[in-house]
Formats: C-alpha cells, sequence, structure tokens
C-alpha cells in the first residue's frame, strides 16, 4: 500500500511539466510571429551594437545619431527631414536682382551692391523721405512695390538697414541717429509687411545703423548724402560673396 501511495504522489507532482512545456512553446510561438512581422535593418542594427560597445568601453567611435546611416527605408534618430532652403548662392541672386533692377529700369534710383552677407539693394535717403523725417515719400511707393514683388519671390531672409550721416539730429521727434535709422528701417519693413501683406513676414528684420557704417568719409555735403541710406539686404549664407 505504501509502495502505490508513493507512486501516486510522484505523478502529481509532476504534473505541473505539461502546463508549463506548453506556456512555453504559446510564448516562443508568439515570439517567432511579432519577429516575422519586424524588419531587422542589418547596417543599422551593426551601426547601434558598434555603437554601444563604444560607449561602455569609453572608446570614441561613430554615434548611433550617424546621419550617413541611409540603407533602410527608416531613417535613424537625429534623421534631418528634407525641407526647402533659401537660394544661398550670392552670385545667383545679385543676377536675379540685376536682371530685375534692369526691367524695371530702376538703375538711376537704386544701387546693387554685395558682401560677405549676400545681396544689396542700396536706396538713398532723399528719394525715400524728407530731410530729418521717417514717412516714406508717396511717389517712391510704385518703386517699393516693385522691390516687394522681387523679395515674395525669394525665400531668403530680408534685413532692413537704416544708416544715418554723422551730424547729430534733435527735433521734437528723435532725440538722435539711432532713433532716426530705427525708425526709416522700420517703417520700410512695415511697409513690405503690412502695407504689402508679404506672405512670410517671419523672414524680416529692421536694424539701426545711425551712422556708424559709412559707406565714405562724412567730410563733404556729397558723401554724407551717399551715407544717408536704407539698405535692402537679401540675406545668403556663403562664408564668400562675389564683389561687384
Amino acid at each position: 500500500m505504501s509502495r502505490k501511495k508513493s507512486g501516486g504522489e510522484e505523478m502529481r507532482t509532476d504534473a505541473w511539466l505539461a502546463t508549463f512545456a506548453d506556456t512555453m512553446t504559446l510564448l516562443l510561438t508568439f515570439f517567432v510571429l511579432l519577429y516575422s512581422f519586424s524588419t531587422v535593418d542589418a547596417a543599422k542594427f551593426k551601426q547601434i551594437a558598434s555603437s554601444l560597445q563604444s560607449v561602455l568601453t569609453g572608446e570614441t567611435g561613430t554615434s548611433i545619431l550617424d546621419f550617413s546611416v541611409k540603407n533602410g527605408e527608416v531613417p535613424l534618430v537625429g534623421e534631418p527631414i528634407p525641407t526647402s532652403t533659401p537660394n544661398n548662392n550670392t552670385e545667383d541672386i545679385y543676377e536675379k536682382v540685376q536682371s530685375f533692377i534692369k526691367k524695371n529700369k530702376l538703375e538711376a534710383i537704386v544701387v546693387i551692391k554685395t558682401d560677405n552677407r549676400g545681396v544689396i539693394i542700396q536706396l538713398r535717403e532723399n528719394i525715400l523721405f524728407e530731410s530729418g523725417k521717417a514717412e516714406i515719400i508717396d511717389k517712391i511707393k510704385p518703386v517699393l512695390d516693385s522691390i516687394n514683388g522681387l523679395l515674395a519671390t525669394l525665400p531668403n531672409d530680408i534685413v532692413i538697414e537704416g544708416h544715418t550721416d554723422n551730424i547729430p539730429i534733435s527735433n521734437y521727434e528723435y532725440e538722435n541717429n539711432w532713433q532716426l535709422s530705427s525708425a526709416r528701417a522700420l517703417n520700410v519693413l512695415e511697409y513690405f509687411v503690412n502695407i504689402k501683406v508679404q506672405s512670410h513676414p517671419n523672414r524680416f528684420k529692421s536694424v539701426a545703423c545711425a551712422e556708424y557704417q559709412p559707406i565714405v568719409p562724412n567730410n563733404s555735403d556729397v558723401n554724407r548724402a551717399l551715407n544717408r541710406r536704407v539698405n535692402i539686404l537679401i540675406v545668403a549664407t556663403e562664408k564668400e560673396a562675389t564683389k561687384k
């Protein structure tokens, strides 16, 4: 009797193994199914493994955020999203502006220049404003309308710069040349952005330069007139601009 009791206890003790084996089989089947749904990119896997090894060993190596791995359909973390970019070729912008100026017969009104920032459309102060004032003269507005149309075709940032000569100003509106140059640049900007409603106003900003960026010495009436100007800068990112 005791032997039968002992055998019965053994059978009852081992019964859980069948349930355990079935559970493991189901789990294995589940993970195989998940694996069949996934796609493993060998190059990316190798890249990540190498990076983790470098981090753990303290060695320098290729980062898992490396943008150069583009073998798979899905990019690595950090892959830049392609977007439209401004025209950063200063020479191309210059040629486009020059063609526009000739087509609209504005050579007697504006001057085109370049510097290491981009292309500059330069307007004389006496064309835009009365002496000591910042309100845009009505007769010049058609010219600004034409320039506004040109700027609307360019994706580049636009900087409006106000410049004065070195003669101090103090009247009921402006205490110094900083205020006058700031008001003039801002009024031109607001004409483009608010009056003519540029579609991307975030591209525009105004800068006051006062008398501190002259193009010629302030030693004569003629030179001082040249220094009183508003620049419309079309920004490019080239390190070197083509001098014209």
